[in-house]
C-alpha cells in the first residue's frame, strides 16, 4: 500500500518505472498481470452523505469546545490507549484518537458530533472527509444491530474498497481498515470516523482508527474505551427556552410566540426538562398549530402524569427513544429501572435502591451503576445518590405500573419506606442524649448521621406523605417522630409542623393513642417555635391528656414540661412554673432522672423571667448535678451556660463567666462546633453585662463565624445582634448598625418575622446613639408593627418603649408619651411586671421633661415600687435616682435626699461602682440646689437691705 505504486523489471535499458499519483493505491501495481485498487482522494461520502448541522444548536458551547479539542490535529489528551505521541525528547505528548459522547436518548449526542465534524472539516483538519456509520446498537430487533464484523465491512465499503477486496477474516478486515485510514493520513488527507449509536456490547476498539480521529456516541458511558469521555446533560432552563424560540422562528419566521411570551415559553421548556428531543417535538406541535397560545401548551404539559403523552402527540419520538434504551437492558436492570420510580423524592441512594429491589447493597449498587452507564440514571449531588430525568421517570413509572404484579410493587414500596424509617432512627440516635451507644444503631459518628439526614431529608419528607397516601400508618406516624430532633436542630420548624400534623392525624384515624400523644407533643414543640402559641398549648395539653388516659406517667411528664416552655413564651410565667414543677414531680415518681433534669432546667428559665434568680440558680445547679451523674455531657454544657446567665442577673460576674467558660470547654472537648458557637454567644452576653465589651465583641464575632460555618443562620443572626449591642457600648455605632443590618438580612432570608422585628429594635438603638434619629424612629416603628403582626406582645412593647425614648430625645415629647403609655398597657396586659417598671421609669422621665411633675413623681414612685417588689435592686436604684431628681425639681429636697441616699446604698451593696457614681452626682446636685434655695430664703443680715 503506497502513495505511489512502483513496479519494475530489468529491460534492455534498465528499470521500467510506472507510477500512480493523485490517489490512494492498495496493492502492488503490476502492468497487465495483477489488479490494482485505486481509491479516491477523499472518502466518497465525505460530508455529503451525512446531514447538515441544524442552525438551532444552543447550549453546548462547552461540550463542543471539548470535542473539538480532541479532534484538533495537535490536541493533547490524557493518558489513554490508542494515543499518538507528538514531539521529541522529554516534550512528548499523548493525543487521544477518540472522543466518546454519552447521554440519554434524545439529549443531542449525534447533533453534537455533526456540529463538530462540520467545523473540523471546515478547519481543514480532515481533508479525507468524514466516515460516519450508525451501529443501531439500541434497535429493538437484535437482527438490526450491527456487529463489529458487519460494521467493519460497511466502513471499508464507505472508504471505497470493493466488496471483492474485503477479506473474510475479521482481523484482516481490521488491518485493511486501519491501513486505508493510515494511507489517507499519509497523503495529508486524514479521515474522521464517527461511530454513532454504539453500545458497550460492540467490540468498539476494533473500529477505532490506528491513525486519525474518531467520535463515538452512545447512551452508555464507554469508560473502557481509550477515549476522552464527554457526558451530555440536559439543557439549562434558559438554553431550553432559547432552543424553543429558535425552532419556532426557523419553521415560521413570523412565529414570535416564544419571544412575545417568555414566561410561557419558560414553562414549556421546564416541562421538557431540558431534553432537546422533547423541545423539538413540542416545537413541531406548536408549528402545526400556529394559532395556539403558548399558555395552552404550557397548561397541557403541567400535569406530570400525562406530559410524556402530550409531547409525543404527533409522533412517539421520546417514548421510542426511551424504549430502545430500556429494551437494551438485561432483565435485572429493567426491574431495577422500574422499581426506582417508587422512590417519592428527588433522588435515591444506592442503599435505598437495593432495599427497594430486595437486594444486598453490593448487588443493588452494581445495577444502579449499570443504569447510570446507560444514562437512564444520572449521578446526584453527592456520591452514592442518583436521580432520574423527569421524562424518563414518567416512562419508567408507566413501565412499572405495567409490571406491578410481577415486581410486587406494594411490597417493594413498603421495603423502601421501612428502609427510610429504620435508617432515620439510627441517625437520630446520635441526637438523643439518652442513647449511650448511638453507633450501635448503624452510623459510626454523629457527622455521618447528620450528613445522611441532610442529604436524604427531601426523600424522607416525601416518604411521610407517601406513607399517608399509600396506607402505611406505622411509617406515617413514626418517621416524623424520628425526624423531630433533627428538624429542630436544623430549625426546620415549618416542615416539622407539617409532618407531625400528618402523624397526629394518622394516629387519630387509626386509633393509635400512644402515637397520637407523641405526635401531639412534637407538634406542640414545633408550633411553639413558629410562635403559634395558643395552638401549641392545646397540643401539649391534649398530649398530656392522652398519656394520662394510658397511664403513661413518663409521657405525661414530658408533655407538661413542654407545655411549660410554651407558657413561658407567652409570658404566663406562673403557669409555666407550675407545669415544670408538676413535670419534676412525675419524673421523680417514675425515677426519670434525665427528664427531671430537663424539667429543672426549664424551671430555672421560667424563674429567671420572674427575677427569682436565687431559685433559678438552685434549679440549674440541681440539673447540673443530674447531668454529671448521668454522664450527659451535652446537657451539662447547656446547664452551665444557662446557670451563667442567671448568675449574671445577680451580678455574680466571675461565677457567671466561670460557668460559661466551662460550657465552652465542654463543647470543644466533645467536638460539638454548634454547641461551641452557642456557648460563645452566651459568654458574650455575660461579658457585656460585666462591661468587658471588647471581650464580648470577640466572643460574639467568633460565635457568628462558627454558626455560619455550621449553617445555623438563625444562630448566626443572634450572635450578630449580640455583637452589635456590644459595639454600641464602645461607641462603634456604624459597625453596630452594619452588624444589625446583617442580622436583619438573615432573618428576612429565613422568613423569620419575629427575629426580624427583634433585630430592627436593636438597630434602632444603634441608630439613636449615632444620632440618626429619623432612621431610628423608622426602625422601632417597623419593629413594633412586625412584632404586633407576629403576635409577640412583649417584643412590641419593647419596640414602643424604645420608640418613645428616641422621640423624647429629639424633643417630640407629646409623641413620646403615647408610645410609653402603649408599651405600659401591653406589659400590664401580659403581666410582665419588670417591663412595666421599665416603661414607668421612661414615662416618668418624659413627663418630667414636659414639666408634668406630679405625674412624673407618680410614675417614678410606681417604677421604684415594682422593682423593689421584684427584688431588682439595680433598676430600683435607677428609679430612685430619677425620683430624687423630680423631687428636687419641685423643691422637696428632704425627700430627694432620702431617695438619692437609698440609691447610693443600693449600688454600693450590689458593687455597681459606675451607677453609684451617677447616683452620687445626682445627690450632690440635689444638695447644691437645696443650699441655693436656703440662701434665697435666708433673712438678710442686720443693716442689709
Amino acid at each position: 500500500m503506497a502513495v505511489e505504486g512502483r513496479d519494475g523489471h530489468r529491460g534492455g535499458s534498465g528499470w521500467v518505472v510506472n507510477s500512480v499519483s493523485g490517489a490512494v493505491v492498495i496493492g502492488s501495481v503490476v502492468q497487465g498481470r495483477d489488479i490494482t485498487v485505486q481509491l479516491p482522494p477523499q472518502v466518497p461520502s465525505g460530508l455529503d452523505g451525512w446531514r447538515a448541522p441544524v442552525p438551532e444548536f444552543v447550549g453546548r458551547a462547552e461540550a463542543l469546545a471539548d470535542l473539538l479539542e480532541v479532534l484538533a490535529p495537535t490536541s493533547p489528551g490524557g493518558l489513554a490507549g490508542g494515543g499518538t505521541k507528538i514531539g521529541a525528547g522529554g516534550g512528548a505528548r499523548v493525543v487521544l484518537v477518540a472522543a466518546a459522547v454519552a447521554g440519554l436518548g434524545g439529549i443531542g449526542k449525534t447533533e453534537l458530533a455533526v456540529q463538530a465534524a462540520h467545523i473540523a472539516v471546515g478547519n481543514g483538519w480532515f481533508a479525507g472527509g468524514v466516515l460516519p456509520i450508525d451501529l443501531h446498537c439500541y434497535a429493538p430487533d437484535p437482527a438490526n444491530r450491527l456487529t463489529a464484523r458487519q460494521a467493519i465491512a460497511n466502513l471499508l465499503r464507505g472508504l471505497g474498497v470493493p466488496d471483492e477486496m474485503v477479506p473474510d477474516a475479521f482481523d484482516e478486515r481490521v488491518r485493511m481498515y486501519r491501513a486505508v485510514l493510515a494511507a489517507y493520513a499519509a497523503v495529508g488527507a486524514p479521515v474522521l470516523v464517527v461511530l454513532d449509536n454504539a453500545s458497550p456490547d460492540t467490540d468498539l476498539e476494533d473500529l477505532l482508527p490506528g491513525v486519525g480521529r474518531a467520535v463515538v456516541t452512545s447512551r452508555h458511558t464507554l469508560a473502557r474505551l481509550p477515549a476522552r469521555l464527554l457526558d451530555l446533560d440536559a439543557l439549562s432552563d434558559l438554553d431550553a427556552a432559547t432552543l424553543l424560540a429558535r425552532l419556532l422562528t426557523s419553521k415560521r419566521p413570523t412565529d414570535t410566540r416564544a419571544t412575545d411570551h417568555p414566561d410561557h415559553a419558560a414553562q414549556i421548556a421546564s416541562a421538557c426538562a431540558g431534553l432537546p428531543l422533547a423541545i423539538h417535538l413540542v416545537a413541531a406541535l406548536l408549528a402545526t398549530h400556529p394559532g395556539m397560545p403558548l399558555a395552552v401548551m404550557a397548561e397541557r404539559l403541567r400535569d406530570e402524569s400525562t406530559r410524556l403523552e402530550r409531547i409525543d402527540e404527533a409522533r412517539p419520538g421520546l417514548r421510542a427513544a426511551f424504549t430502545l434504551s430500556y429494551q437494551a437492558l438485561p432483565a435485572d436492570q429493567q426491574r431495577m429501572f422500574r422499581l426506582i420510580t417508587l422512590n417519592p423524592g428527588p433522588h435515591i441512594s444506592t442503599r435505598a435502591a437495593a432495599a427497594t429491589a430486595f437486594l444486598w447493597p453490593g448487588e443493588g449498587g452494581r445495577l444502579v451503576e449499570r443504569l447510570a452507564q446507560a444514562h437512564l440514571l444520572e449521578p446526584g449531588e453527592s456520591y452514592g445518590c442518583w436521580k432520574m430525568h423527569d421524562l424518563v421517570r414518567q416512562h419508567a413509572t408507566a413501565l412499572g405500573l405495567e409490571h406491578a404484579r410481577a415486581d410486587h410493587r406494594g411490597r417493594a414500596l413498603h421495603r423502601l419506606l421501612e428502609h427510610y424509617t429504620a435508617t432515620t432512627r439510627a441517625a437520630a440516635a446520635h441526637l438523643d442524649p439518652m442513647v449511650a451507644d448511638a453507633a450501635a444503631y448503624g452510623f459510626a459518628a454523629r457527622e455521618q448521621a447528620l450528613e445522611w439526614l441532610d442529604t436524604e431529608l427531601p426523600n424522607l419528607t416525601a416518604a411521610v406523605h407517601t406513607a399517608v397516601d399509600s396506607g402505611h400508618p406505622d411509617i406515617a406516624i413514626h418517621l416524623p417522630l424520628h425526624l423531630g430532633s433533627f428538624l429542630s436542630r436544623r430549625r426546620l420548624f415549618s416542615d416539622l409542623v407539617t409532618l407531625t400534623t400528618l402523624a397526629r392525624d394518622t394516629a387519630e384515624r387509626t386509633g393509635d393513642r400512644r402515637g397520637e400523644g407523641a405526635a401531639l407533643n412534637n407538634l406542640g414543640s414545633a408550633l411553639r417555635e413558629v410562635r403559634r402559641f395558643a395552638e401549641a398549648i392545646t397540643a401539649h395539653q391534649d398530649a398530656a391528656a392522652r398519656f394520662r388516659e394510658l397511664g403513661d406517667r413518663h409521657g405525661e411528664g414530658v408533655a407538661l414540661n413542654n407545655l411549660g416552655l410554651t407558657l413561658r413564651e407567652m409570658r404566663r410565667f406562673a403557669e409555666a412554673i407550675t407545669a415544670h414543677q408538676n413535670a419534676i414531680a412525675i419524673c421523680r415518681e417514675t425515677g426519670d432522672r434525665h427528664g427531671e433534669g430537663q424539667a429543672l432546667h426549664n424551671l430555672g428559665l421560667a424563674l429567671t423571667e420572674v427575677r427569682r434568680f436565687e431559685e433559678a440558680i438552685a434549679a440549674h445547679q440541681r440539673n447540673l448535678a443530674i447531668c454529671r451523674e448521668l454522664g450527659d455531657r451535652h446537657g451539662e454544657g447547656q446547664s452551665l451556660h444557662h446557670l451563667g446567665l442567671a448568675l449574671t442577673e445577680v451580678r455574680q460576674f466571675e461565677e457567671a463567666l466561670t460557668a460559661h467558660h466551662g460550657a465552652l470547654a465542654l463543647y470543644r472537648e466533645l467536638g460539638d462546633r454548634h454547641g461551641e458557637g452557642a456557648a460563645l454567644n452566651h459568654l458574650g452576653l455575660a461579658l457585656r453585662r460585666a462591661r468587658r465589651f471588647q471581650e464580648a465583641i470577640t466572643a460574639h464575632t467568633d460565635a457568628a463565624a462558627i454558626l455560619r460555618e455550621f449553617g445555623d443562620r438563625h444562630g448566626e443572626g443572634a450572635a450578630l445582634n449580640g455583637r452589635g449591642l456590644a459595639l454600641r457600648q464602645v461607641r462603634r455605632y456604624q459597625e453596630a448598625i452594619t452588624v444589625h443590618q446583617e442580622a436583619i438580612a438573615i432573618c428576612r432570608e429565613l422568613g423569620d418575622r419575629y427575629g426580624e422585628g427583634a433585630a430592627l429594635n436593636h438597630l434602632g438603638l444603634a441608630l439613636r446613639r449615632a444620632r440618626r434619629f429619623q432612621e431610628a424612629i423608622a426602625a422601632h416603628t417597623d419593629a413594633a408593627a412586625i412584632l404586633r403582626q407576629s403576635g409577640d406582645r412583649y417584643g412590641e412593647g419593647a419596640a414602643l418603649n424604645n420608640l418613645g425614648t428616641v422621640l423624647a430625645e429629639i424633643g417630640r415629647l407629646h409623641e413620646a408619651i403615647p408610645a410609653h403609655q402603649e408599651a405600659l398597657a401591653i406589659y400590664r396586659e401580659i403581666g410582665d411586671r419588670h417591663s412595666e417598671g421599665a416603661a414607668l421609669h421612661n414615662l416618668g422621665g418624659v413627663l418630667h421633661g414636659m414639666r408634668r411633675f406630679q405625674e412624673a413623681l407618680t410614675a417614678q414612685q410606681q417604677a421604684a415600687a415594682v422593682f423593689h417588689e421584684l427584688g431588682d435592686r439595680h433598676s430600683e436604684g435607677d428609679s430612685l435616682v430619677n425620683l430624687g431628681i423630680v423631687l428636687a425639681t419641685v423643691r422637696r429636697f428632704q425627700d430627694a435626699t432620702i431617695a438619692g441616699q437609698a440609691a447610693m446604698q443600693i449600688f454600693a451593696e450590689t458593687g455597681d461602682e459606675h451607677s453609684e457614681a451617677t447616683a452620687r452626682r445626682a445627690h450632690e446636685e440635689t444638695l447644691r440646689l437645696s443650699a441655693e434655695t436656703d440662701l434665697q430664703h435666708e433673712p438678710p443680715l442686720r443693716g442689709e437691705p
